[in-house]
């Protein structure tokens, strides 16, 4: 598979570089940032931590807003940042900024004209990391994390192949989309009416009723303006409750939806990564 290096920059001793690709699940061109720490080399593969953006987002808020590279090249884990859906000409579009270009929700759509292009959840768990660890000098040894909507692409996708990631974590999620404008507006145009579909990329859904726990690490500002009508981390928390599941949910007094929030934790999250993904 041939990828494009598009920049590349020295940072903390490793390389932030961006590159594209033709990616054959989504029919398009796709976009990618990844951090190599100092310590990734070719007799020295390091675990890689995923990282899934909000709406309206792409791989450069997180590389350029959160300082996830100085603490990435202390523990040595490489940061691999996607694109949020598909793009470019002739990808199906809305005129809305929670619908279509930016707001892909990391599931397979099912419904036209969104299932020619809109195949995220095999992008994320199958293409993306099968190119990087056949490019890059990283290990097999994932964990997944995200914002937002990326928030929630994590947590469904670690619930849903927990052997594939040793931890999960999320700033902000969508953590009930069945009972929010947002995931309804999302669902109903890229899955239809079909509300067993829904379920499968509900987190509060999926962890009522896992089997296997993968770690996971919730951090929710208390002023987020989103936070009663979109995030309903409550739902999540009853649901990990129900199910016994080991969520570790933080709320944080003052802190909004920003980059901000996520710049002041994110060495926090990192740290609980790394934990399992050294074992």
């Amino acid at each position: 598979m041939t990828i494009e290096c598009l920049t590349s920059n020295k940072m903390f001793g490793g390389w932030h570089k961006q590159y594209s690709h033709q990616a054959s699940s989504l029919n398009c061109s796709m976009r990618f940032a990844i951090f190599l720490p100092p310590q990734a080399s070719s007799s020295n593969k390091v675990p890689v931590l995923y990282w899934l953006s909000g709406l309206t987002c792409t791989d450069e808020n997180v590389m350029q807003k959160s300082g996830i590279q100085r603490i990435a090249a202390e523990l040595g884990m490489a940061i691999v940042a996607p694109d949020t859906s598909p793009r470019g000409e002739g990808v199906a579009d809305d005129d809305d900024y929670d619908l279509g270009q930016g707001a892909g929700f990391y599931l397979n759509a099912s419904q036209a004209p969104w299932n020619r292009h809109y195949q995220m959840y095999d992008y994320i768990v199958d293409e993306l990391p099968a190119l990087i660890e056949a490019t890059f000098p990283v290990s097999n040894k994932r964990a997944i994390a995200g914002h937002s909507m990326g928030g929630h692409g994590a947590l469904t996708i670690a619930l849903k192949n927990p052997e594939l990631y040793c931890s999960v974590s999320a700033f902000s999620p969508i953590s009930n989309p069945i009972n929010c404008p947002w995931g309804q507006k999302a669902f109903s145009a890229y899955l239809g009416d079909d509300k067993d579909l829904w379920r499968d990329h509900d987190a509060s859904e999926l962890m009522r009723r896992v089997k296997q726990f993968v770690p996971a690490r919730v951090d929710q500002g208390e002023a987020d303006n989103f936070l009663e009508e979109q995030l309903k981390p409550d739902a999540l928390l009853s649901a990990a409750k129900s199910n016994g599941y080991p969520l570790e949910l933080n709320r944080h007094e003052g802190y909004d939806h920003s980059y901000y929030f996520i710049s002041s934790f994110i060495e926090e999250q990192l740290r609980f990564h790394a934990q399992y993904l050294s074992r």
